[in-house]
Parts: structure tokens; C-alpha cells; sequence
């Protein structure tokens, strides 16, 4: 219990009954395709580990947003656009 086994996506594709008996006794299955780790199938109710991102704080990265040259609106006056629009609700 608590193991972890590597399974080819084609031993998945052909025994997935016997790679999911594994799986329900509580051992991880890595899932490769040509060598190289795609997935992991977990047991039920194991703790899973956040997954990794290539960026530290906003996914979208850096905007680089042209100055269209026009006035400056406050927050108020963006939500009355919007709410005009019917982009938001009150």
C-alpha cells in the first residue's frame, strides 16, 4: 500500500481492470507514454500535491495594454459602462 508503479499507456489500455485493482488497494499508478510520465491515477481519497505552474503570481502574465489617449474613469464610472452593457449585474 502506498506504492507507486509505472504502467505503460499501452498496459493501461490493455489490463485497465488489473492496473485499476492497483489503484483501488491504494497504490499510485504513473501513467508513461514512450518513457515519459503523463499522469498519475490515485487512490480515492489520497492527498493530492498542488500542481506546478511556470509562473509565480498572475497566469496571465505581464499585460502590456495600449493608452488609447482617452480620460481616465474611476471604478464607479466602469461599472456604470458595464451595467449598461448588461455585463453585470447590481
Amino acid at each position: 500500500m502506498g506504492d507507486n508503479r509505472e504502467v505503460p499507456l499501452r498496459e493501461l489500455n490493455q489490463q485497465t481492470s488489473r492496473v485499476m485493482a492497483r489503484v483501488q488497494a491504494g497504490e499510485t499508478v504513473t501513467i508513461t507514454k514512450d518513457g515519459v510520465p503523463i499522469g498519475d491515477i490515485v487512490p480515492r481519497g489520497s492527498r493530492l500535491s498542488r500542481p506546478s505552474y511556470p509562473f509565480r503570481t498572475d497566469p496571465m502574465g505581464r499585460l502590456d495594454l495600449p493608452d488609447l489617449g482617452g480620460p481616465a474613469l474611476t471604478d464607479d464610472e466602469i461599472d456604470a459602462t458595464l451595467r449598461g452593457m448588461g455585463a453585470i449585474d447590481d
